[in-house]
């Protein structure tokens, strides 16, 4: 039986809006490489909430700018969003791993500025993508 889209794509949205939510918490408590993550992750999940809304049956990959590419065609408005899946496909490995960045840990290295600026692209994200499936 085929998944009803609109159930599936909504499954997707909340866990993008829940992801969202854990990254303005842990801005709060001053952990900026794992908000630039979970910004990564709230937006990956939006995006693939907008293919699922579409009737997509397997959406797979992390890349955002993958994402979008698969998207705009359908989707157009969503080309608007290019620059901020550019940035925040960078959050995606580096922010996690200690052998990412060259001489630097990720919990050292990521600042506030810029995990505020996950958030928002992230948050960006978000609302576009909610908009297509209401």
């Amino acid at each position: 039986m085929k998944p009803d889209p609109t159930a599936e794509a909504m499954r997707w949205m909340l866990q993008a809006e829940y992801d969202l939510s854990i990254a303005e918490l842990v801005l709060r408590e001053n952990h900026y490489s794992h908000v630039c993550f979970m910004s990564h992750q709230a937006a990956e999940k939006a995006l693939k909430s907008v293919a699922y809304g579409r009737g997509d049956r397997f959406v797979i990959g992390h890349s955002l700018q993958e994402l979008l590419n698969g998207l705009v065609g359908t989707h157009e408005d969503l080309e608007s969003l290019r620059e901020a899946a550019c940035r925040l496909d960078q959050y995606y490995v580096a922010t996690r791993y200690p052998d990412a960045l060259p001489g630097g840990l990720p919990f050292e290295t990521y600042s506030r500025g810029q995990a505020e600026e996950a958030v928002a692209m992230a948050s960006e994200i978000v609302t576009s993508a909610r908009a297509f499936l209401e």
